[in-house]
């Protein structure tokens, strides 16, 4: 017997044309993508307070590895400690506030290479340069447990590093709320970035990015190819508090009409890029619908059996066969993906044994106009398999370009040109649609966690 998960509950969820959309603003300020001033204040109030990915916890496999973290101009250090625990820490010398850390590596303790003060993993002072000094530590830099280096609260959730700069903040489990137990059905701690883990720097604000990932709408435009797949006018949305998240019936609009041989040609025509874990099911699926297969190799489906029913049971056999717990996933998030908004800024595309996530981060250089997109396609892999097929992080050089596949190129593409539109000051606001609950929703939450100097 399966467990069910809030997950699930998406098959109740509202459909879109049901929402009270009188709780959102539908007109969006023009000037928080632009604005020097607006990107200032989310530095205070939101990137300075709030619980956002730094990055995976399988990075820092041993102690002693660190790596380092940056938002805006703010730099901190990630460190799995002796005791296995994580720690974060601001990345400045508590003696001349030396950033002492670069990149990513392994250390026994922190060491600043400007004077050679010394750190233990856990951030106590245990060491400091005193040449020709006759007395103690204490007589040369004052009392040693006030001199620590500074820490950062820092919890990981699902296989990512959590941190917060704000170390009065809640902790990570009330700001994820209900929906923790809805993203933990997919063990995505059991994933491996496979394929696709990039990260470069785009011309467009980072909300751009957000928004343009949380609504389908966009694709009768941007990517017509897709359009078969998806059956937007079924789209149902579900608020987990800060987060919200939307499925999309997969073939819906197309396979309503359909009779058993148009809707098996379906899945057997998807782009793999696009679908590798529906894709992935394919043998299984094939074996399922031979068993309905008539003299001359044509589908047909007694009542109550259909392609969609097929895919759904090849799915749940292949990735359990594979070792994949599914077990809390429903029918249903067998074959429709889920389209999460993780406030503030991480898009998780999910679908049992997958997840694609999107991180768009601010610029480092505080460039309104200008962010970094961290774009990782996680697979799940047999235990023995994952370091094999572990795709490591690829940085862009500035003014480069990596080549995607064809959907995310649209989306790179689409997202610059939108940021070149919302430049012009005769444009006041962005008018929303019914279309885009998901869009209004992560701008009401950032509008409130703003306050009303927003």
């Amino acid at each position: 017997m399966r467990t069910e998960n809030h997950g699930s509950g998406m098959d109740s969820a509202l459909p879109i044309a049901e929402i009270d959309f009188s709780r959102y603003h539908m007109r969006v300020s023009t000037e928080r993508f632009t604005s020097r001033d607006y990107q200032e204040l989310e530095r205070e109030k939101l990137w300075m307070r709030v619980w956002q990915i730094a990055g995976r916890a399988d990075e820092l496999p041993e102690p002693g590895d660190w790596k380092v973290y940056t938002v805006l101009d703010q730099s901190y250090v990630l460190v799995r400690g002796r005791d296995g625990a994580i720690r974060g820490f601001v990345n400045a010398c508590r003696h001349r506030a030396n950033a002492f850390c670069q990149g990513s590596g392994h250390s026994a303790r922190f060491t600043c290479p400007y004077h050679r003060w010394t750190w233990e993993l856990d951030g106590r002072l245990i060491g400091v340069a005193m040449p020709d000094f006759r007395g103690s530590v204490e007589e040369f830099v004052g009392p040693k447990d006030e001199l620590g280096l500074l820490p950062v609260q820092v919890e990981v959730f699902a296989g990512f590093i959590f941190l917060n700069p704000d170390m009065s903040a809640a902790p990570l489990a009330d700001f994820l709320g209900p929906a923790a137990q809805a993203l933990a059905a997919y063990r995505l701690e059991e994933m491996v970035p496979v394929g696709l883990n990039v990260r470069e720097k785009i011309r467009c604000n980072w909300k751009v990015v957000i928004d343009a990932f949380q609504e389908g709408y966009h694709v009768q435009g941007v990517h017509p190819e897709l359009v078969s797949y998806m059956d937007m006018a079924r789209e149902r949305f579900m608020e987990f508090g800060l987060h919200c998240a939307c499925t999309v019936p997969f073939g819906g609009a197309r396979s309503a009409t359909a009779g058993p041989e148009q809707e098996v040609a379906m899945y057997r025509q998807l782009p793999a890029p696009n679908f590798p874990g529906i894709v992935a099911a394919l043998p299984r699926f094939e074996n399922l619908v031979a068993l309905y297969l008539d003299g001359d190799g044509a589908p047909h489906f007694p009542a109550g059996v259909s392609a969609r029913g097929l895919m759904q049971q090849a799915v749940r056999e292949t990735m359990t066969a594979r070792g994949l717990d599914v077990s809390a996933l429903s029918d249903t998030q067998m074959s429709d993906y889920q389209f999460w908004a993780l406030f503030p800024n991480v898009y998780l595309q999910l679908c049992p044994g997958e997840a694609t996530v999107i991180i768009a981060a601010p610029d480092r250089d505080g460039d309104p106009n200008a962010c970094s997109w961290h774009v990782c396609h996680y697979l799940w892999l047999p235990a023995e398999l994952r370091e094999e097929q572990r795709a490591e992080l690829v940085e862009i050089p500035e003014g480069e370009h990596f080549d995607y596949f064809l959907a995310l190129e649209q989306d790179y593409s689409q997202m610059q040109q939108q940021q070149d539109g919302l430049r012009n000051r005769a444009v006041k606001f962005m008018s929303l649609t019914r279309q885009e609950p998901r869009v209004a929703h992560f701008h009401a939450v950032l509008d409130d966690w703003l306050g009303d100097s927003a």
